[in-house]
């Protein structure tokens, strides 16, 4: 069976099972304009890591494995955004706010699509979450189960929150989880780097992390 170098230690790749999920590579979060941007933030260091998942989503279709993106975004009332979570922030626009994308992380609305370099082909799964987490009131784990996922492949934004909630989510559920280093970013360099420190500590707790040079190179012996 091959394994991916990793750390805690390897990874090894099931015979089939194997699934890449590509969390919230959006427009609100990676553009200027966006959710992301009206909360102080820079968002080109999110941009940097998009050639890479780009190359990991062609490797995996190559194989015939299966893809999945998810994408942060509420109902146009926002029946599905808690106050806990609208009035949380300090930025100069808020959940549902008009933007220069349309409404702010509002599902339909042009900011709410996933950035062109990584639109979703037809035989991609799509996942609209209304939380941080993946599995929060979405039909991601019904979508795992029936492709028979065992192991799951994280990359996207950002990596201390969407990211590490859902592979969490995912750890609790059994799945055998592994972050790609440098295919998830964050919009503070020491909160991704606290991120991967938790994730392997004592013994892969929640999971493993590798390069996207070790994913590929296991993947396509």
């Amino acid at each position: 069976m091959p394994v991916i170098t990793a750390q805690p230690n390897d990874y090894e790749l099931p015979n089939d099972g194997l699934a890449l999920v590509i969390i919230d590579m959006q427009r609100d979060f990676l553009e200027p304009g966006g959710f992301g941007e009206t909360l102080g933030n820079d968002v080109s260091r999110l941009q940097t890591i998009i050639p890479t998942v780009q190359k990991l989503r062609q490797v995996f279709k190559s194989k015939g494995l299966l893809v999945i993106h998810t994408k942060e975004g509420h109902r146009e009332d926002l029946a599905d955004c808690p106050p806990a979570k609208l009035n949380r922030g300090q930025g100069t626009l808020k959940i549902g706010d008009e933007g220069p994308m349309g409404r702010i992380l509002v599902l339909g609305e042009p900011g709410n699509e996933i950035i062109p370099e990584l639109q979703p082909e037809p035989d991609e799964v799509v996942i609209a979450k209304p939380g941080k987490g993946a599995f929060y009131r979405t039909g991601l784990e019904e979508e795992l189960r029936s492709h028979r996922i065992t192991n799951v492949i994280f990359t996207g934004v950002t990596t201390e929150v969407c990211v590490q909630t859902t592979m969490r989510e995912a750890n609790d559920r059994g799945y055998e989880c592994l972050l790609v280093e440098d295919a998830t970013e964050s919009y503070f360099p020491e909160f991704k780097q606290a991120t991967l420190d938790m994730i392997r500590a004592q013994g892969g707790i929640v999971g493993w992390t590798a390069t996207a040079q070790q994913v590929i190179a296991a993947i396509e012996t």
